[in-house]
């Protein structure tokens, strides 16, 4: 939506994500110090004829997306019996 209102040349994104479960002593950038933790990696491919300053701005939205906010943030699950 954003390339289009801009009108940039972005011809198609294509994300691959690939999800480990680390312990949390083997990250060093991690809050969490014990037990496990979900470790996702994503590979964006940005198709189109984008100079490097549009690339990086595609980035950074990304980055603020819902989807990934929600990732990032903590969250709670809570179960009851409807």
């Amino acid at each position: 939506m954003y390339a289009d209102r801009k009108e940039w040349p972005l011809e198609g994104v294509e994300m691959r994500l690939s999800h480990n479960r680390i312990h949390a002593k083997d990250c060093a950038d991690c809050e969490t110090e014990k037990g496990m933790l979900d470790e996702m990696h994503v590979d964006l491919t940005l198709k189109g004829d984008l100079d490097p300053a549009q690339r990086e701005r595609l980035m950074d939205i990304a980055h603020r997306c819902p989807v990934h906010k929600t990732l990032t943030n903590e969250i709670k699950i809570r179960v009851s019996l409807a």
